[in-house]
């Protein structure tokens, strides 16, 4: 699940910034940058000041991404990616940089005598860390309908099969959200919240006895000292900080989405 998480947000990251998917497959997927997305990604800094002195042509890089972590095949030559990995953190930053909020419609080739009408979602998707001695990552991708309330999984994912535009297109409508955005966001906060207490933190429950038995050894190589140094101290912190269980929500990106009913039956039954 977590994999295919990845394999869903680069899709989504790359196509939004308008690289071409090479080859897609169900464990890489082959992306061709743009010149930007080159610059932002490669860290090739004297290649471009090369190029633009010289008036070259310019030749941006070709990316493939292994998402599978067992997938083996010796024709394919690509970067391996998992939530953890230097290049996801660069992806995730470059996200919200360029800008972690979008406003699009779907796509609709209707004719004047059919109009039809969008509705209001609010959709977020969120990395979940549990963090002790070890790290464990996840997103949850979540969409909120602004008129009923209901709530949706995997929302990307649908949105990723839905030709969508920034602007609206001839004869569509959009009807007025109930909810505002806002407290959108803090019903899809609470709901990540209710999901993560019902989840197994056995975990933490571990991290803690890792954490007190070394404080036991700490405290024992210390027992016969006269006078405890200062060093004690600044051990028994480092120790709660790499030992003590906590769980932080991020929001990787999000945006409001306008879609027809028959979509969200479709993609959100």
């Amino acid at each position: 699940m977590q994999q295919t998480d990845i394999h869903h947000f680069l899709k989504n990251y790359f196509k939004t910034n308008d690289c071409e998917i090479v080859e897609e497959h169900p464990s890489y997927l082959t992306f061709q940058l743009t010149i930007d997305m080159d610059k932002e990604l490669m860290n090739r800094p004297f290649y471009w000041h090369y190029v633009e002195k010289t008036g070259g042509t310019p030749t941006p890089a070709c990316l493939t991404f292994i998402t599978d972590p067992n997938f083996e095949d010796k024709e394919i030559k690509g970067e391996r990616i998992h939530f953890g990995s230097p290049r996801l953190h660069q992806i995730f930053a470059s996200t919200q940089k360029f800008g972690s909020f979008t406003h699009l419609y779907e796509s609709s080739s209707s004719a004047p005598s059919a109009s039809k009408a969008l509705h209001p979602w609010l959709g977020l998707n969120l990395k979940v860390s549990y963090k002790c001695d070890r790290k464990r990552d996840y997103i949850v991708s979540l969409g909120l309908h602004l008129i009923s309330g209901k709530i949706v999984e995997n929302f990307q994912e649908g949105l990723e099969q839905q030709t969508l535009s920034s602007k609206i297109s001839d004869y569509c409508f959009t009807l007025s959200p109930l909810i505002k955005p806002k407290s959108g966001i803090i019903r899809l906060q609470d709901y990540t919240l209710h999901a993560i207490k019902q989840d197994d933190h056995q975990w933490s429950e571990d991290a803690r006895k890792r954490w007190y038995e070394d404080l036991a050894l700490l405290d024992h190589f210390y027992e016969t000292a006269e006078e405890v140094p200062e060093s004690y101290e600044r051990e028994k912190q480092a120790l709660q900080e790499q030992y003590e269980p906590t769980i932080m929500i991020k929001v990787v990106n999000g945006g409001l989405f306008y879609l027809s009913e028959q979509t969200a039956v479709q993609k959100f039954a």
